[in-house]
């Protein structure tokens, strides 16, 4: 008996306003772009996404939703805020890399959502920021890091991880992991971690 993998209208009406909301932004695109994207019509559209903004929050909470459990994760149980800022550092890049239009999405659409739908969404992505801010402050604390603003710090480092939506392309010349382990060490480098500058300056 055959599968059938065609997606489901829910989840093209998804896959047409994630495509389009990074390329055209929220208010550049409009309900008919999406049912054309989708191949629907304007008027079963509503059926599938509510409102334009109730979709644009839910594709922004998934993502975040998936971030957050993906990063906690990867931190469990791990002491070393150096080994956990590097885990974090690589699982950012891998996720921008491989989801560039969610991603895009979340980091520059969050101010297209009405107050009240803006806070559920900023309250993961703090929720997000705080295993980073935690990991920062632990190493200052035990002296593996060093720096006089350490929340400057850690959005410098997510902005500078942030930009691999950008401009990654897998036929690029570095591999992904080894991409994610560099940034891992300008990272650690940006923290003054004592181990990563001398690794740096070797010749």
């Amino acid at each position: 008996m055959a599968v059938n993998t065609e997606p489901t209208s829910r989840e093209r009406v998804r896959r047409a306003a994630l495509k389009l909301f990074a390329t055209k932004g929220f208010h550049g695109t409009g309900i008919r772009d999406v049912a054309q994207e989708a191949r629907l019509s304007s008027a079963s559209l509503y059926h599938y996404m509510g409102t334009k903004e109730e979709l644009l929050a839910g594709l922004m909470r998934e993502a975040l939703e998936r971030l957050l459990a993906a990063a906690s994760a990867a931190v469990a149980g791990v002491d070393d805020p150096v080994e956990r800022l590097r885990r974090l550092v690589a699982l950012h890049v891998t996720t921008h890399a491989r989801q560039p239009d969610e991603t895009r999405v979340v980091d520059n659409e969050v101010r297209a959502l009405s107050p009240r739908t803006r806070r559920a969404v900023v309250r993961l992505r703090d929720d997000y920021e705080r295993l980073w801010a935690e990991a920062i402050d632990d190493g200052v604390r035990s002296g593996a890091f060093a720096t006089d603003h350490p929340a400057v710090t850690r959005l410098a480092l997510l902005e500078m991880c942030n930009g691999v939506a950008r401009w990654y392309s897998p036929r690029g010349a570095v591999p992904l992991d080894r991409l994610a382990e560099h940034y891992a060490g300008l990272a650690l480098r940006a923290l003054g971690h004592t181990e990563s500058l001398a690794r740096a300056e070797r010749p």
